[in-house]
């Protein structure tokens, strides 16, 4: 691996405090690669080899039952993914493909488990990375459970507004499809719950989302700082 690429994987929190001799040791035998959009990078079942850090691009983690397909995340780099899947040495618990070109770093998964009986500062990291994901877990399942899908729409419209930049007004940052079965929805519900959503000041064109009134959609949506995302 170049030395920049190294740098990118120590500006993860993850490996930030790790010896240099166990980063040079997690680091064997890894590769970054570049992957067109649409490639399925692993399937739920296979057996975990690598643990994947997302360096550019996007990742949709899915699964799949009963000839149905859920989108379960997204992942933005730079990110790990399928972290406790290589850690127990098991089955990847779901898929993942990309949904754009994607450069991505794969570092064995065996490599990890090594290091973490080796480094304590890994190994504490490692808990605290696993503690978030399960906090991430539950929120989305409360997002689920106790909101209505137009409450889930309407949530997730004003977070990406906050994430960029507050200007009323937003760009969405995956298809339409993609977005419905995130929330939950069929593409079908997902236009309803567009429709629902015009009394109180969204306005769709394409990709591009106005938020007009913001304060109607805030009373419609009641946002949660335990459910929605920062």
């Amino acid at each position: 691996m170049r030395e920049s690429e190294k740098e990118i994987v120590r500006s993860l929190p993850l490996f930030s405090g790790m010896a240099p001799d166990h980063f040079e040791i997690m680091l064997k035998g890894s590769f970054l690669q570049k992957f067109p959009a649409t490639v399925v990078l692993f399937s739920e079942q296979d057996h975990t080899d690598f643990l994947h850090v997302l360096v550019d691009g996007q990742v949709e983690l899915f699964a799949n039952a009963n000839n149905r397909e859920g989108t379960m995340t997204l992942i933005k780099p730079v990110a790990t993914f399928v972290l406790a899947s290589a850690l127990a040495d098991g089955a990847y618990q779901l898929s993942a493909r990309t949904l754009q070109t994607s450069q991505i770093l794969m570092i064995p998964a065996e490599n990890i488990r090594e290091v973490m009986a080796l480094d304590s500062d890994f190994a504490q990291k490692t808990i605290v990375e696993l503690a978030e994901c399960y906090h991430g877990v539950v929120r989305a399942y409360k997002n689920i459970k106790l909101r209505t899908a137009v409450e889930r729409l309407a949530n997730y419209l004003l977070v990406q507004n906050r994430r960029q930049g507050d200007n009323d007004g937003l760009v969405l940052p995956v298809e339409k499809r993609t977005l419905a079965s995130m929330l939950g929805m069929t593409p079908e519900n997902l236009s309803r719950a567009f429709n629902t959503l015009k009394p109180y000041g969204v306005v769709i064109d394409g990709a591009e989302i106005s938020l007009n009134n913001l304060s109607d959609l805030e009373t419609l949506a009641k946002p949660s700082a335990h459910i929605d995302a920062n």
